[in-house]
């Protein structure tokens, strides 16, 4: 078995965001004394990224493409493909990693007093904050083709469409919301909780990974990412897997990849997502969704238990002519990076024909 799980891990790494095996090095922009919107200074900030293509003379073909929650720079490589969506013989791609990832400034990676579970509070403004910073000062750029995110890339997106929003043309979100609805913050919660209940964790001063807290995490992730009927028609066996329970034992190898404190930060920024939060909307997250200028796709899939349905077709129903789309497909959240071939064909069509939409 465990020579089965080593070699399905390495398969599957393939196509799942965070254990990418492409050949791009990733960058790091340096942002000094960063401040939060907190108001908390983080110091020596810096956020990590990889580029594709080259910007054009006009400096009007950047598309911006950041990280998921369990992943990096490496997420939409399925697109970043010359006869693909996000073709690099067409569009400048800059593909960027979340604060509290392992690559940008995380708990894993920042000296004291901001290390581990004192690393500052992040939300996903600062993520957006980090990345203008990038787009401007790094590569001169005054506006941008496009942003592409799935799932907490997908909440960036959303929240650049509201922050900025003469910047970005289009707005493509992939399973992923412009607001952390109730349900999905109890979710994480349980996540957090499956980690932070483990003796080994010490209130995140351990000195060794607290494993088994990680497994726990991971057991999660394996009931969540796809859907029941994925379980009942063992879709499972199309990783490589014999059972459920291989399933299980993959993701938890998969979460023990990752630095604890790292998981909760990112799940915690996760819970308080909400474009109402933005400045000059007072909470209302409705006014903020009405904001939005850009085009938009918002794609949902139709088994996805973190990103309920109805929760996303209420959002996009509130944003001026979005475009909404289902992917059908039994996946569920897993589906929007494109874990099936189905999936990355209907994800690459429909982002295809939204960028060339108008242009």
């Amino acid at each position: 078995m465990k020579k089965q799980l080593i070699r399905t891990f390495v398969l599957f790494a393939l196509f799942l965001p965070g254990v990418s095996f492409a050949d791009g090095e990733h960058q790091v922009f340096e942002l000094g004394n960063f401040q939060l919107e907190s108001g908390e200074i983080l110091p020596s900030a810096f956020l990590s990224y990889v580029t594709h293509g080259s910007l054009n003379e006009e400096k009007d073909n950047l598309v911006l493409v950041p990280s998921a929650y369990l992943g990096d720079h490496h997420g939409f490589d399925f697109l970043i493909e010359e006869d693909k969506a996000l073709s690099p013989d067409r569009y400048f791609i800059v593909a960027t990693d979340m604060f509290q990832n392992g690559y940008s400034s995380s708990p894993s990676n920042t000296p004291r007093p901001f290390n581990g579970p004192n690393f500052p509070t992040i939300e996903i403004r600062d993520n957006v904050t980090a990345q203008y910073r990038l787009l401007t000062e790094i590569f001169g750029v005054s506006e941008a083709a496009a942003i592409v995110g799935f799932s907490m890339g997908a909440q960036q997106a959303f929240q650049w469409a509201v922050s900025h929003p003469n910047f970005i043309r289009k707005t493509v979100g992939i399973c992923g919301s412009a607001i952390e609805h109730p349900h999905g913050s109890v979710r994480l919660e349980g996540f957090k909780s499956a980690i932070m209940t483990d003796a080994g964790y010490m209130g995140g001063t351990y000195i060794e990974p607290p494993t088994i807290g990680l497994e726990a995490g991971g057991t999660h992730w394996a009931a969540w990412g796809t859907s029941q009927e994925w379980f009942r028609l063992g879709l499972y066996r199309d990783m490589g897997l014999d059972s459920p329970e291989g399933f299980i034992e993959f993701f938890q190898t998969f979460v023990k990849s990752w630095d604890a404190n790292n998981l909760i930060a990112l799940a915690a920024t996760w819970q308080r997502n909400d474009i109402g939060k933005t400045d000059g909307f007072n909470g209302d997250s409705e006014a903020a969704l009405a904001s939005i200028k850009s085009d938009v796709l918002y794609m949902a899939c139709e088994t996805d238990q973190y990103f309920h349905i109805e929760a996303l077709k209420w959002e996009a129903e509130r944003i001026p002519g979005a475009k909404f789309v289902v992917m059908p497909s039994l996946w569920g959240h897993m589906a929007g990076g494109g874990r099936s071939a189905d999936d990355a064909k209907f994800i690459n069509d429909q982002v295809t024909d939204f960028l060339d939409a108008n242009n």
